[in-house]
């Protein structure tokens, strides 16, 4: 529990970061960048010296290994995207919120596409969220028909982010499973340190093909990027302890607790107020997703 807790401390402290970033100097694509690129080097050296420290050797890593991982990593590079692009739209504890109905989600496409048994107590729950997610997925200020309003490039944004985010979830336990280590922070340091290192070189390319100079930028903004990084080495290495010792879909839901910390740093840290509709669409997204976790 305290694990997970200090994972989403520290992970909101990271996205206070990279919003930043993307408000003054960076591209979306460019503050996610900033995260894998300068936490890669610190996961690996603190990796190499743990495998020293212990004399542990480095574990074989397998194509289920890898496959498990190289999925996780990639819907991570895309739903942190879509995340800190949200920003742009919403203050920033609705797009966290946004981020938050993973759990929902999961649910829904478990029953869509599995065909998987939804209790009378899961639709409860399910519709509560539905409709938390379409008040805030009206904008503040509304204008126009209903339905242009509620589907919106900041709610599709947020949708498709709860998504991936869901994906690389259960990538990374399958990952941290597939080590079949008994040191379930050894399993967690591994895992970290071959996706990070993906994910800098994949994102990197990307970068370097599409946006030519957003490497520069990053690197020029090294003083508040690298906190970026520390941040996103610290947060990541709590997850993914978590879901080496637990289940997915339990790690995600007591990571709902991000959602208290999002509010009180839009409030106190952005000066962001959050309307009663909004608030009201955060409360209602709250307990769909308790009554998820107390029914399934």
């Amino acid at each position: 529990m305290a694990i997970t807790i200090g994972a989403a401390f520290v992970q909101n402290v990271r996205f206070m970061l990279q919003k930043h970033l993307a408000e003054v100097r960076l591209s979306a694509s460019g503050a996610t960048f900033a995260r894998f690129f300068y936490s890669a080097p610190l996961v690996a050296a603190a990796l190499m010296a743990w495998l020293w420290a212990s004399g542990a050797p480095m574990p074989a890593l397998t194509a289920g290994f890898w496959a498990f991982a190289l999925a996780g990593g990639l819907a991570q590079i895309v739903a942190t995207v879509c995340v800190v692009a949200i920003f742009a739209h919403r203050n920033f504890a609705v797009g966290i919120t946004f981020k938050k109905t993973e759990v929902l989600q999961t649910a829904l496409i478990g029953f869509m596409v599995l065909g998987e048994r939804v209790s009378p107590g899961a639709l409860v729950a399910i519709g509560v969220g539905l409709a938390g997610l379409l008040l805030l997925s009206d904008p503040p200020r509304p204008e126009g028909p209903l339905l242009r309003r509620v589907f919106n490039r900041a709610a599709g944004l947020g949708i498709a982010s709860g998504v991936l985010f869901g994906v690389s979830s259960v990538g990374y336990r399958g990952a941290t499973l597939e080590l079949g280590l008994g040191s379930p922070f050894l399993a967690a340091a591994v895992t970290l340190a071959c996706v990070t290192a993906t994910q800098a070189m994949a994102l990197g390319a990307w970068l370097a093909w599409r946006q030519p100079g957003e490497i520069g930028r990053v690197l020029a903004s090294w003083r508040v990027s690298s906190l970026v990084g520390l941040t996103s080495m610290l947060g990541s290495y709590g997850w993914f302890t978590a879901f080496a010792l637990q289940t997915a879909a339990h790690v995600k839901a007591l990571g709902q607790v991000e959602l208290v910390f999002s509010f009180l740093a839009a409030r106190f840290v952005f000066g962001q107020r959050t309307t009663r509709r909004e608030a009201l669409g955060m409360v209602l997204l709250v307990v769909s997703i308790l009554l998820l976790v107390l029914v399934l």
